[in-house]
């Protein structure tokens, strides 16, 4: 049985990518509508999900609607337990849920300095001390993941679960703002980033143009998207 789940632009809307991430890395089917984030349609077309009101959202093969992308998470964990969502450790799965739940609410100036794009890296971006606040709570957060899961490298938790989910717009502003983190930190963000599933919703987004393009800043810049594919 298949899942609805409306999104906003591929390109820009961080939290339409961990929405569909979460269907599409564990195999769940699911048939993706878009919303008009940028048209001026928005409104209009998440009327029918009432009370819900941003992306994404999605409604399960029964008819119910569900929003908010924890409650989405924590849903589809429950409705598929064998799909491997959350680490199967009970100390990493709760490390997860912690992750997930602290980025939900935190690094409010990473958000709003640099908003995801997946079309440019740029070069030269200055980064507020805020920022620079958010990213080592960041790098805490993802050393502490590994100390508990053992994974030096790769996934935060060795297999691919919701914490590397939650984390891949993270990832896509930090490459994208060319941000300083650490060696290993990067090398994570480039893993999450480089995932085929990412690199597809990345080439499927770029092909929408926009005049004027949200969030363009007058800075050098190279594609998003690497050759590594």
């Amino acid at each position: 049985m298949t899942y609805d789940l409306y999104i906003g632009d591929r390109s820009f809307s961080s939290w339409s990518l961990r929405g569909w991430l979460m269907f599409d890395k564990f195999a769940i089917p699911v048939r993706p509508h878009m919303i008009g984030l940028y048209s001026g349609t928005m409104a209009q077309d998440m009327a029918p999900l009432a009370p819900a009101r941003l992306v994404p959202a999605m409604r399960t093969p029964e008819g119910t609607v569900v929003g908010e992308s924890l409650a989405m998470a924590e849903t589809l964990a429950e409705r598929h337990p064998d799909a491997g969502l959350w680490p199967a450790d009970p100390a990493q799965r709760a490390t997860a849920r912690w992750l997930c739940a602290e980025m939900v609410g935190g690094f409010s100036a990473l958000r709003s300095d640099c908003p995801m794009q997946l079309l440019r890296r740029y070069q030269g971006f200055q980064p507020s001390d805020k920022v620079l606040a958010d990213l080592a709570r960041i790098e805490t957060l993802w050393d502490h993941a590994r100390t508990i899961s053992g994974a030096k490298t790769g996934w935060l938790f060795g297999a691919y679960s919701l914490a590397d989910v939650f984390y891949t717009p993270v990832a896509a502003r930090i490459l994208g703002y060319g941000l300083p983190v650490s060696d290993a930190a990067k090398s994570y963000c480039e893993t999450l980033v480089g995932d085929d599933s990412v690199y597809r919703w990345c080439t499927e987004g770029a092909q929408v143009s926009y005049d004027p393009e949200p969030y363009r800043l007058e800075l050098p810049s190279t594609p998003f998207l690497t050759s590594a594919h």
